[in-house]
C-alpha cells in the first residue's frame, strides 16, 4: 500500500516549476458583480463531481502556497469590461498566492490567468462548452490547457482537452489508449471511474505513474486500514513474542528435566556401582572369614591329634 511518506515524495517530485506572479491577491473590484444567482452545480451529477474534483486538486496542490484552486467564481479578463468574465467549474492558477479566497479572480489585478480550465458539460452549456469556449479560454485568455467532460453515466462518455500548440494555435490532446488524458501543464493525468452506486462518471487526478490523488474520505478509508492493519500486525507480533517465550520456557522446562533425567541415571550408576562395590566387599569379608574359620578348624584337628594317648 502506498505509504504517506512515499506519496509526500512524489508530490514533491512531480509539483510543477513556475514563476510568481507579478500582481497581487484582490478579494473584491467595486463594480464588477460576484454572484449570478444560478447554482453552482446544475444537477446532483454536477454537484458530486466538482465538490470532489476540487478537494482532491485542493488537497494536492495544497504544499504550494502558490497555487489557487477556483471553483465556479468569475473570472474577469478585461479590465473595465464587466462582460468579459467567464465562470469555468474547477481552475487552477500557478504563481498567485492561495489565500485569501476571493469573490472573484481579476487577471490584471493579480498578475496571472488560469494555467489549466476544467467545464463539466450539461445540458444547458454542453454546446458552448464544445465550442465556444474552446476559442475563448485558449486564445482570448490565455489559459495553457482546457478540458471538458459529461458525469452523467445516462449519457455518452465525452472527455476531452486542447492545449495551445507550438505554434500558437489550439491543438487537441491525443487521448491514452485507456482514454485517458494527460496535462502536461499540471503534470498530472485524468482519467473517469463509473461510480455505479451514485451513476456518477467521475473524472480523477492521477500522479504520472498512476498514483490516485484520493479524497479526504479515502484518505480517512486508507489511514484507518493502515491503522488496523498496524495492530494486527502488533498483536500478530505480540502473539509471537508470547509463543516464543512459551517455546523458551518449553525448552527450558525440558532442559531441566533432561539435567533432572540425567542426574538420576548418574546417581543410579554411583548407587549400582556402590552396591557393587558393598557386595565385593561383602563377599571379600566372607571368604576372608571362610579361610579363617578353616585354619581355625585345622588348627583344632593338629591340637586334638597332638593331646590323644598314645596305645601301647
Amino acid at each position: 500500500m502506498e505509504t504517506l511518506n512515499d506519496f509526500a515524495f512524489k508530490q514533491r517530485k512531480y509539483m510543477p516549476v513556475f514563476p510568481k506572479a507579478l500582481g497581487k491577491p484582490t478579494v473584491y473590484i467595486e463594480g464588477y458583480p460576484y454572484e449570478d444567482n444560478e447554482p453552482m452545480a446544475g444537477t446532483g451529477y454536477h454537484g458530486e463531481q466538482i465538490a470532489l474534483f476540487f478537494e482532491q486538486l485542493s488537497r494536492y496542490f495544497a504544499v504550494n502556497a502558490h497555487i489557487h484552486i477556483g471553483i465556479d467564481n468569475f473570472i474577469y479578463y478585461r479590465e473595465g469590461d464587466i462582460t468579459k468574465f467567464v465562470s469555468p467549474d474547477v481552475y487552477v492558477v500557478f504563481g498567485v498566492a492561495k489565500f485569501p479566497q476571493r469573490r472573484s479572480f481579476y487577471t490584471w489585478s493579480e498578475g496571472a490567468v488560469p494555467a489549466a480550465v476544467f467545464e463539466f458539460l450539461s445540458d444547458s452549456t454542453a454546446a458552448r462548452d464544445r465550442a465556444e469556449k474552446v476559442q475563448l479560454y485558449l486564445m482570448d485568455m490565455g489559459v495553457q490547457e482546457y478540458f471538458i467532460h459529461q458525469p452523467e453515466m445516462k449519457k455518452p462518455p465525452e472527455f476531452r482537452g486542447w492545449c495551445r500548440g507550438a505554434s500558437g494555435g489550439i491543438v487537441e490532446i491525443v487521448p491514452a489508449a485507456d482514454g485517458g488524458l494527460f496535462s502536461e501543464t499540471l503534470n498530472l493525468s485524468f482519467q473517469w471511474v463509473e461510480q455505479r452506486q451514485s451513476h456518477v462518471r467521475l473524472l480523477r487526478p492521477y500522479l504520472p505513474d498512476g498514483t490516485p490523488i484520493t479524497t479526504s474520505m479515502e484518505e480517512h478509508h486508507l489511514r484507518v486500514a493502515a491503522e488496523t492493519l498496524a495492530a494486527e500486525e502488533a498483536e500478530r507480533r505480540e502473539a509471537a513474542e508470547m509463543l516464543a517465550a512459551g517455546e523458551a520456557e518449553r525448552r527450558e522446562a525440558a532442559e531441566m528435566l533432561a539435567r533432572g533425567e540425567a542426574a538420576r541415571r548418574e546417581a543410579e550408576v554411583e548407587r549400582r556401582e556402590a552396591a557393587e562395590m558393598l557386595a565385593r566387599g561383602e563377599a571379600a569379608r566372607r571368604e576372608a572369614l571362610e579361610l579363617e574359620l578353616e585354619r581355625l578348624r585345622a588348627e583344632l584337628a593338629t591340637r586334638q591329634n597332638e593331646s590323644a594317648p598314645t596305645r601301647r
